[in-house]
């Protein structure tokens, strides 16, 4: 067995030795630009440039290392659709995400963020607390990390939404579905928490429009991709105060430009892409067990549907 690998950071040398360790029967080739690289039976890629898609072309299967896979879909049927793409599963993405998204939430309920700004003006003032039940958390995208950060929130006792394409019943939540769905689910959330997968329908979902039809004074959270935010549009609503402020960890250019107006305006909380980081191991474990069923004719989770886009 043959597999071919490449990392946009570079970064091969690690991945190469949890691999000897979990799949030991394998070889592997590091992709080069430039290079031929022998014929291989998998690919194990993260963001690969448009260079490599000769060799795609050819393996059993493609294995994406994360969760998204907006960089793979983007080349549409240059890969050839009888060419699973394959992602990540949670490979302990979920709790990095329920993590993130919790203390985002708690920090906006508990006005940590406008105690962070008193401070810093030097000023000792207690603020009127907000009323939990007028404090709705409605998470748009129901797959596993929306889940997971769903059942993270449940213990905190606030109301609790759901948005996602098709219908969905889950205990203690609100559900919405369809676009029929979306205007009623962002008219009630207080905080609205990205979650969805990224593809033609969800790309600037949250613009002014939408945003527009969160309650005065909302909140947004992305952990998703950041395309789906119109950037400029969400500038204009927190500066006209509709929205009361932002927590973004993902953006249309990263690393963000120096030059963006987010970095200026306070009431936006910028992070560098890390709400949930790729544990390698877990990655490379759940990778192997995967090509092993793959090898098997066993069944294997997370198949890639590229119609729907995830």
């Amino acid at each position: 067995m043959r597999i071919l690998l490449h990392r946009a950071d570079g970064r091969t040398e690690p991945w190469l030795k949890d691999f000897s360790k979990y799949l030991p029967e394998a070889e592997f080739e590091i992709w080069h630009a430039g290079e031929k690289s022998q014929p291989c039976d998998y690919a194990v890629v993260w963001s690969p440039p448009e260079a490599m898609l000769p060799e795609l072309a050819q393996v059993k299967a493609i294995f994406n290392t994360g969760a998204g896979v907006d960089a793979l879909l983007r080349f549409g049927d240059a890969i050839p659709r009888e060419i699973p793409i394959i992602r990540l599963g949670d490979a302990g993405m979920g709790l990095q995400m329920a993590e993130y998204v919790t203390h985002a939430v708690l920090r906006y309920f508990r006005r940590f963020d406008d105690y962070e700004r008193q401070a810093r003006a030097g000023i000792w003032a207690a603020l009127p607390p907000y009323n939990r039940e007028d404090f709705a958390i409605g998470v748009l995208g129901l797959g596993a990390l929306g889940m997971r950060v769903i059942e993270a929130l449940a213990p905190f006792g606030f109301p609790l939404r759901g948005w996602s394409r098709t219908e969905k019943r889950i205990d203690g939540v609100q559900c919405y579905q369809g676009l029929d769905g979306l205007d009623t689910f962002l008219r009630g959330s207080r905080v609205l928490v990205c979650m969805l997968p990224l593809t033609p329908e969800t790309n600037n979902l949250i613009d002014r429009s939408n945003l527009g039809k969160l309650p005065a004074g909302a909140y947004v959270i992305n952990v998703a991709r950041g395309a789906h935010i119109a950037e400029p549009e969400l500038l204009s609503l927190i500066k006209s105060g509709h929205i009361a402020a932002a927590t973004l960890d993902v953006f249309r250019n990263e690393p963000l430009p120096a030059q963006h107006p987010f970095w200026q305006e306070p009431r936006i909380t910028i992070t560098p892409h890390i709400s949930a980081l790729t544990l390698r191991r877990e990655s490379v474990q759940q990778i192997a067990d995967k090509i092993r069923s793959f090898e098997s004719g066993q069944p294997v989770a997370d198949i890639v549907d590229r119609n729907l886009g995830y």
